[in-house]
């Protein structure tokens, strides 16, 4: 079991990233919840309303694909690594309208592993795994239910033209 301090300071700085993208500084995401599996995020409704007063379907593509894209980010840092992250692809489906705050969470998909990812990304320096992510409603069921691959690329050691 993970104690809930034991990631602060990574989730800190995944916070801190997420307020360094204007688009997503303007959305008020924050992180609510992380235990290792599942990253989960939150959003006022108020900043995400559409015209007929639910969430609007881009703030929740944006909210699980930012959910999936932390979650990555933190295993790779947590193995040590730098990697850039990047969403490769991904579906929606919207399945019932959300009037309420955007609470988001994602998993690692089912045919998914940390540990192979992250020897991939040693070994090759790229690897690519799937991603679950939903838009909860109020009750616990689901609004929104995203599927996605991500891909992360490690950061060179040395600056490129670098001699050593």
């Amino acid at each position: 079991m993970n104690h809930p301090h034991e990631h602060a300071a990574a989730l800190e700085r995944l916070h801190q990233h997420y307020q360094s993208m204007p688009p997503v500084a303007a959305m008020d995401v924050r992180v609510a919840a992380y235990d290792g599996a599942v990253l989960r995020l939150h959003a006022p409704l108020a900043r995400h309303v559409n015209d007929k007063g639910c969430a609007f379907g881009g703030s929740l593509a944006s909210m699980m694909t930012l959910a999936s894209w932390g979650l990555v980010s933190l295993h790779v840092e947590e193995a040590g690594l730098q990697a850039e992250v990047f969403v490769a692809d991904s579906q929606i489906r919207y399945l019932a309208p959300l009037f309420a705050d955007l609470d988001v969470e994602a998993e690692l998909a089912p045919d998914s592993s940390w540990p192979g990812f992250l020897a991939t990304l040693r070994e090759r320096g790229r690897a690519r795994t799937g991603l679950i992510a939903r838009a909860r409603l109020p009750d616990g069921g689901i609004a929104t239910e995203f599927t996605a691959r991500y891909v992360a690329i490690l950061k060179s050691r040395a600056p490129a033209g670098a001699t050593g």
